[in-house]
């Protein structure tokens, strides 16, 4: 049966209501405020690290020469040098080395450095262009495949971003990004990604009204007023409509349904598609917000996700990572700064300290 809404409630939405209350379904619910999934405005993107001043590439190079020569390694003057320069610098570092001892300065830090430490630093020297194709790399050939990371790092970036991820991935590993996410993900949920890396997001611009009405009750239609769900809306407006559009829709789609578009994406999708969605969402809520919220949980509870912790502070180091520490400080009970200091240690925890840049009362 075809249903035709207007963007008030009518009588017959009314009666469908009192059917999904006998299909189990909750009533529409208040406006939430969960962490990191209220619209987000954002302001100056700033990083933690920038060009350090007065940079020296050879000075720099023999610091790092003597800290690894002989007995023993300098860690502290590795962490305070590497944390202090931007990747641009760090590389010109390599390549200062590379000169000057006719050594390579990566295969060094390998073979002097263990663990947790070594992959952070090992992170920081990857070239910035290279980083984010290398980690979607390894979360598609690694052992299995690694959703959380595709997810995280596809459903944050820009069509920009996406863009030069795709040609710089082709670039170093000679297959099409795009090819080997189908090859590795199945379903809706490789669908959504493979409409993401096309990165043919309407540009921000005049939004038009209309056009966020119909999106809204085109989503309501396919989730809650349906039997089943209509996957396929959901991922080409998700997909393709720009973030300013789809900040009107989902607060249009709250004054039409009485729930946040959140609330809808975990009663009508589930796994990877779901955790996709939903990414999706609090991207275009706020980056920031989302990343902000991602760092919480790879640290909250039992255990640290070592991975993402380091994947994260690495990637927006340069970025945005100061207004992340900003939203985790609003929306969590702690710092950032301060869950990294009670969660880690020894020099795994100095260079990430000193990478977060500061505590925030």
């Amino acid at each position: 049966m075809q249903i035709t809404l207007t963007s008030c409630l009518t009588s017959d939405v009314v009666m469908l209501y009192s059917s999904f209350q006998r299909r189990g379904r909750p009533e529409p619910s208040a406006p939430l405020t969960p962490p990191g999934r209220r619209p987000q405005r954002p302001g100056v993107l700033k990083g933690t690290v920038t060009d350090f001043p007065g940079f020296d590439e050879r000075a720099d190079a023999e610091t790092l020469r003597k800290a690894m020569k002989g007995l023993g390694t300098d860690e502290e003057s590795i962490l305070t040098l590497l944390t202090a320069r931007s990747n641009a610098q760090r590389q010109e570092i390599a390549a200062a080395f590379k000169t000057l001892f006719g050594r390579d300065l990566l295969d060094d830090l390998k073979s002097e450095l263990t663990g947790k430490f070594e992959k952070l630093i090992v992170a920081l020297m990857k070239p910035s262009r290279l980083y984010d194709a290398y980690e979607l790399r390894h979360a598609l050939k690694g052992a299995g495949t690694d959703e959380k990371v595709l997810t995280e790092i596809i459903a944050s970036r820009t069509p920009r971003e996406l863009t030069a991820i795709k040609q710089v991935y082709e670039e170093e590993y000679g297959s099409s990004l795009e090819d080997d996410v189908v090859s590795d993900t199945s379903g809706y949920y490789q669908r959504l990604l493979v409409v993401l890396l096309q990165a043919n997001r309407d540009p921000d611009g005049a939004i038009d009204e209309a056009q966020v009405e119909q999106d809204a009750q085109a989503l309501f239609q396919a989730g809650e007023l349906k039997w089943g769900t209509d996957e396929e809306k959901f991922i080409t407006i998700f997909g393709t409509r720009s973030v300013s559009h789809l900040r009107r829709v989902f607060d249009k789609y709250m004054t039409i349904s009485g729930f946040q578009i959140e609330e809808t994406i975990d009663r009508e999708t589930s796994g990877h598609l779901e955790q996709l969605l939903l990414a999706v969402v609090k991207s275009v809520r706020s980056i920031p917000a989302y990343l902000a919220e991602t760092l919480y949980y790879a640290m909250k509870g039992a255990g640290t996700d070592d991975h993402t912790l380091i994947r994260v502070l690495v990637s927006r180091s340069e970025v945005d990572l100061l207004n992340i520490r900003k939203e985790f400080r609003k929306n969590f009970a702690a710092s950032l700064y301060s869950m990294i200091k009670g969660d880690t240690s020894g020099d795994y925890k100095k260079a990430l300290l000193l990478l977060c840049g500061g505590e925030d009362d």
